[in-house]
């Protein structure tokens, strides 16, 4: 997607400046995601989804670190239960997953928000909620892609890749859920200042 590349090493390099300059434990934890560019939060989320064995969607304290080591983030036990703390709001000794990876996604407004929404349906041909290649087929046109026109990549492969853009980093399936493609987005969203700019990004990348 144009521009994306770009946007993604600038926050990264932003990121990674504001580490240095920050305590609070969860922004700590948000920049360090971040600083692997836009897939880097997504990435969190399907580690902890591994983990999540009896698909109850929460995790305990002993499973979040686990989570954070398995990803390699710089987090010392303390900071751990700090960020723990923050998130087991009701005290339980676990944290919905879900609810921290929200709370982990940079802000956006609903102007954002809803743009984001507009491309996703777009690009979700079948409407079932998960775009697959099947769905691209219709929407993306893969003959412009350099390595297609030189021969070194099928049509599939070129959806492929593209899908992997927004797939999480260890675990790609080839399937980008709503969820996905707005943590990937809100990555993105964190390197652009205003909102007018955001959406016209957006309607050029997909012609909404």
């Amino acid at each position: 997607m144009p521009g994306t590349a770009r946007h993604d090493r600038e926050m990264a390099i932003q990121a990674k400046r504001n580490l240095s300059k920050t305590t609070d434990p969860v922004e700590r934890l948000r920049l360090q995601c971040l600083a692997r560019g836009s897939a880097g939060i997504k990435g969190l989320g399907r580690v902890f989804r591994i983990m999540d064995d009896d698909n109850s969607r929460t995790l305990d304290f002993k499973e979040f670190v686990k989570g954070l080591n398995d990803y390699a983030m710089m987090i010392d036990k303390e900071e751990a239960q700090e960020i723990f703390r923050i998130f087991d709001k009701d005290g339980n000794g676990t944290i919905d997953f879900d609810e921290f990876l929200v709370t982990l996604r940079p802000p956006m407004s609903n102007a954002r928000k809803e743009i984001i929404m507009q491309a996703f349906r777009k690009l979700d041909k079948t409407g079932d909620g998960v775009i697959t290649i099947e769905d691209l087929q219709g929407v993306y046109n893969a003959k412009h892609h350099p390595k297609y026109q030189n021969g070194d990549w099928t049509e599939d492969q070129v959806f492929r890749a593209f899908l992997d853009n927004f797939d999480s980093p260890y675990d790609k399936d080839g399937k980008v859920t709503m969820e996905e493609f707005m943590n990937y987005y809100a990555g993105v969203s964190a390197s652009i200042d205003t909102d007018v700019y955001f959406i016209i990004m957006m309607k050029n990348a997909w012609k909404l």
